[in-house]
């Protein structure tokens, strides 16, 4: 199985935590902190990267959870 990037998006007010390619929101939630919980549950399940968008849309925050092509070194 394919790993999806997990997005948290605005939507018509609310907040939605939405897996890339669905068609359908995995949860709608009322605030922004609580979206971010919810998906940084999703990307830590499956390994993924979180992608945190503000209400202009553009992403503003990135966590990755999986295996990280390119850690930084250090």
């Amino acid at each position: 199985m394919k790993k999806r990037n997990v997005h948290v998006v605005p939507k018509d007010g609310s907040w939605a935590v939405k897996s890339a390619g669905a068609s359908r929101p995995a949860k709608v939630t009322s605030t922004q902190q609580e979206a971010i919980d919810r998906a940084r549950e999703i990307a830590q399940n499956n390994q993924s990267e979180m992608l945190v968008h503000g209400r202009n849309g553009r992403i503003r925050q990135k966590n990755s959870f999986g295996n990280d092509p390119f850690p930084p070194k250090g």
